[in-house]
């Protein structure tokens, strides 16, 4: 109890000031005043508002779901804010399971759709060192490591990062509270940070990337106070956890606004902080790799829009394409290894330097590897070898992928691609018996290793 007392006395000795953009007073938005309804929302994020409701909890659907809601969007994944505690959620909730270090939260899980439960933060500054429950790390250079610090209503909308990201929206009275004037920045589209902006990207410098990505997909501006900081900070980024950092790249690049974001990365020097080997290579955006770069984004934003298939694979294939490829020279100059050799070497040396940065899961690490090697295979098959060329279960990407460096190739090059990428064009359209293995042979005939089975072929694009 007096543990209690002395924490109770020592929260309200040292109230933090309101950060900037935080109103002295949240506006009350009532049902007939904003466009949210109920048949918009998630029946399963409606099922864990109210029995958290029900339950004796204050419930509201919080964040971007909000903001999405409001624009006339469909939101991705709707996330939920509590004063319950994630043990108090998994008490309600089967179906729950604790995750995070960094901040504690509660997934509630109903097949393929998690709606994710976050306890009310609170401000970092106010622990007591005795209070093992809420516990606050900082790194020497100001970045939150871990922040299980749980507060109120109004503390969690002074911790969000953004003002159009601090709307709730009540599921008691289907109202939305707005603590900084979130509304009024997306009416006037508007991006401003709560709190001050070099502050907040120090806590999380993943911050900038947010910035970024929500700037390309609501089609807003950063405010100046968002955006002057930026270029200094980016270095900030070499601290972020490679795992983190791939999250933030499929968020990037493989949601229809790729083009857009790698334009305003580079814009703002933070691309080069997810991918350095590449900074010699992106000079001007009249250079080969650039383009190449640029073009790829580009596709793949477009085979999001006609709903086709898309792998990160292909993308980290074109993006580390050149780092790859100088390597590759390195090692042949150095002379002792067969071309083949060569390239796995220099295929594997590429990627374990990039996961000290962004992570490449080893399932996708595998495809790269692939895609590179059929290069070569594409540019030298010959006769009986362009058969077991077409039947690769890579052949398609590798094949995009030739076709994205045809067109994007320095001059010196680029009629020799040029070439080969109409020959297997030509190939696949109208196919001549001469490049073309029979059905059956006698080769094919003869009979496998003990135990072993024959491999099924897919035909798949960009895998």
């Amino acid at each position: 109890m007096k543990a209690l007392a002395k924490r109770a006395f020592k929260r309200s000795e040292k109230q933090p000031q309101r950060p900037e953009n935080i109103l002295a007073k949240p506006k009350i938005i009532p049902r007939d005043k904003h466009p949210i309804s109920r048949k918009d929302i998630s029946e399963h994020a409606l099922k864990v508002l109210y029995r958290l409701h029900n339950s004796g909890y204050q419930a509201f659907l919080v964040g971007g779901c909000v903001r999405d809601l409001i624009l006339g969007l469909h939101p991705k994944d709707f996330d939920i804010a509590t004063n319950a505690t994630p043990e108090e959620v998994r008490k309600l909730f089967r179906n729950c399971r604790l995750v995070g270090r960094r901040f504690r939260l509660a997934h509630v899980v109903f097949g393929k759709e998690i709606i994710e439960v976050a306890t009310f933060r609170g401000h970092h500054s106010q622990v007591d060192d005795d209070d093992t429950n809420a516990l606050a790390v900082q790194s020497d250079k100001g970045m939150l490591l871990r922040d299980n610090v749980y507060g109120t209503l109004e503390e969690d909308a002074q911790r969000r990062d953004f003002t159009i990201n601090a709307l709730y929206y009540n599921i008691a009275d289907f109202s939305i509270i707005d603590f900084a004037d979130g509304m009024r920045d997306i009416e006037a589209g508007i991006i401003r940070m709560i709190g001050d902006s070099i502050t907040r990207y120090r806590e999380d410098p993943v911050r900038m990337l947010r910035a970024v990505r929500f700037a390309t997909k609501l089609n807003m501006r950063l405010d100046d106070s968002v955006a002057e900081p930026i270029r200094e900070l980016a270095p900030l980024l070499q601290n972020i956890p490679p795992p983190r950092l791939f999250d933030e790249f499929l968020k990037l690049f493989c949601a229809g606004k790729g083009q857009a974001n790698f334009d305003m990365l580079m814009d703002y020097h933070l691309f080069q902080q997810l991918f350095p080997m590449l900074k010699s290579f992106l000079k001007t955006p009249d250079d080969t790799p650039y383009r190449m770069l640029r073009e790829a984004f580009g596709d793949t934003d477009e085979r999001l829009r006609n709903q086709l298939y898309i792998t990160p694979a292909y993308l980290f294939a074109v993006v580390l394409w050149w780092p790859f490829q100088a390597r590759f020279e390195q090692i042949m100059l150095e002379g002792g290894l067969p071309p083949s050799d060569a390239l796995n070497v220099a295929a594997a040396d590429v990627i374990e330097r990039q996961l000290q940065t962004v992570a490449i899961p080893r399932r996708f690490g595998v495809v790269v590897r692939e895609i590179w090697q059929l290069q070569h295979r594409l540019e030298h098959a010959k006769g009986k070898r362009v058969q077991s060329v077409l039947a690769h279960p890579r052949f398609r990407a590798a094949y995009d992928f030739l076709l994205l460096r045809a067109l994007t190739a320095h001059p010196s090059e680029q009629r020799e691609l040029e070439r080969r990428a109409h020959f297997w064009t030509q190939l696949q359209e109208e196919p001549k018996p001469g490049n073309i293995l029979p059905a059956t042979t006698n080769s094919a005939k003869k009979r496998g290793r003990r135990g072993g089975r024959r491999r099924r072929v897919k035909k798949l694009s960009q895998e």
